[in-house]
């Protein structure tokens, strides 16, 4: 058999340890491949007797991939056994336990197979890389909240030296991590501060980015809030300012925060949150429930046309939204996707647009709401989108950050990517990516090529508009979006 040159699945039930080495000495001396399988040939083997821990011992006899083969009752000990490094699972199949035969009695039933399937797939995606932890994209959404930070207790100006009287701890965690106070305590401020006022990693570092006046080769603008729109005018001279609405922002009396027209271009981010959590989506198959999109969907048509008036350059509003289409445990096929584009279809047309242009966002496979993880499955891949926007008429909004985790999955080309959906793109937000879930990283922090990523873009989407979308760049008065401008700036 290792003559025919074919990988061979060794299993080493009722072997001892001298045999099982004898063995792979052969085997190498025949320049075999092959997988020795830790077993107990028992039937049903007794829990006691399995000895998944002898898999490590196994992997350093055989000096080759291992594996488990196993005759015990259940799917359990299968799946521990691929956390301990087995790379192959033999289990024995059967359509009716009661069959004569020891083998029927400990066999699995197909749903019991496709279980421990399930479950090995689970565990195999858990079980991630030996190495420094990161924390993952829904850890640092959720430390915003439930972690604390430093924050001066004072006013205190540029230059003047910070003691530890001056120092608070208090929530919520989006400042710098009280395990670093001591690095401050002694420093100048870089920069004035109010008492209230949170330490970022910034105010320990030698220099600061600052804001200035960018030039770039298409629009450009600011992601912003009612509260912060005109502190961030001061420092800088976008094109346009796009306003990411919660959905407690629908019933605020614009008159609090306008006082005058700007001359600016304006796009409106929709709320993905409303009242009662209910996460918009315009293409739920309950009824019910995409009715109650549809009218909230009707609520952000309105407020954006009352924007509308406060900006001078703005002809057609664009709304960008999370058009929804997300499940819970799985991923969709495409004749499930054919038919949540449909619905979706049809509560667009209820939609009275006049005036606004409505662009879904380009979305990642795996969304983070509230700091865990679903799967999203429309304007995902590009070819639906594509085909979404050519058949009716629509432009997107290309989240460059969620289509490159997009690729990342799916094996896909993020320059295919591009080329397909860049002639159908209104407005882009940027921002780097890494890994699978890794979305909103500062510009260079991840993994796009940015001067190959700006040259394709600029042959198929050249008069697009573009924000930096970096997660918690409003921080620290915008400096996520400061650092980001100054490093796209040659390339955009």
């Amino acid at each position: 058999m290792a003559k025919t040159g074919k990988p061979l699945i060794c299993s080493t039930g009722m072997a001892t340890e001298q045999e099982i080495s004898e063995s792979v000495k052969l085997l190498k001396e025949l320049g075999a491949m092959y997988i020795l399988l830790h077993c107990n040939s028992t039937y049903p083997a007794p829990f006691k007797d399995v000895n998944l821990n002898y898999l490590d011992r196994l992997k350093e006899i055989g000096d080759c991939p291992i594996g488990y083969s196993g005759h015990e009752r259940g799917i359990n000990v299968a799946i521990a056994a691929v956390a301990k490094g087995a790379k192959v699972v033999e289990k024995h199949f059967t359509l009716d336990k009661t069959m004569e035969g020891n083998d029927h009695k400990v066999s699995l039933l197909p749903d019991e197979f496709r279980l421990m399937v399930e479950g090995i797939r689970q565990v195999e995606q858990s079980l991630g890389e030996v190495g420094e932890r990161k924390i993952s994209q829904g850890e640092l959404m959720n430390r915003e909240t439930l972690a604390k930070s430093l924050v001066i207790n004072c006013d205190l100006k540029l230059g003047e030296i910070i003691t530890e009287s001056m120092l608070e701890v208090k929530s919520p965690g989006k400042g710098l991590q009280p395990n670093r106070k001591k690095e401050l305590i002694g420093k100048p401020a870089k920069r004035d501060l109010q008492a209230g006022d949170f330490f970022y990693p910034s105010d320990l570092e030698q220099e600061q980015i600052k804001p200035r006046n960018y030039k770039f080769k298409r629009p450009w603008g600011l992601p912003v809030r009612y509260h912060d729109f005109k502190n961030l005018l001061t420092k800088t001279n976008p094109d346009l300012l796009e306003f990411h609405l919660s959905y407690k922002d629908l019933e605020q009396d614009l008159h609090e925060f306008f006082d005058h027209p700007y001359d600016l271009d304006l796009v409106v981010h929709a709320p993905e949150l409303f009242a009662g959590d209910h996460l918009l989506n315009l293409c739920s198959t309950d009824t019910t429930y995409r009715q109650k999109s549809i009218n909230e969907m009707k609520k952000v048509i309105d407020i954006t046309r009352q924007l509308k008036l406060y900006f001078t350059r703005c002809d057609r509003p664009c709304i960008v939204t999370n058009v929804g289409g997300f499940t819970l445990d799985a991923p969709l096929s495409l004749s499930e996707r054919v038919k949540l584009y449909e619905l979706l279809i049809d509560s667009l047309s209820q939609l009275d647009a006049e005036g606004v242009e409505i662009i879904p966002q380009t979305m990642p496979p795996f969304p983070w709401h509230f700091g865990g993880q679903r799967y999203h499955n429309l304007f995902v891949d590009p070819q639906d989108t594509a085909q979404f926007c050519s058949q009716h008429s629509y432009r997107v909004c290309l989240d460059i950050s969620h289509s490159k985790l997009a690729c990342n999955n799916h094996n896909w080309s993020f320059k295919e990517f591009i080329e397909q959906v860049g002639p159908f793109v209104a407005h882009l937000h940027i921002a780097d990516s890494e890994g699978l879930d890794g979305e909103g990283l500062q510009i260079g922090e991840g993994e796009i090529d940015f001067p190959a990523f700006a040259e394709d873009l600029n042959k198929t989407a050249p008069y697009a508009s573009f924000i930096p979308e970096i997660w918690q760049g409003h921080k620290n008065d915008g400096e996520g979006f400061w650092i980001a401008l100054e490093k796209l700036e040659p390339y955009m």
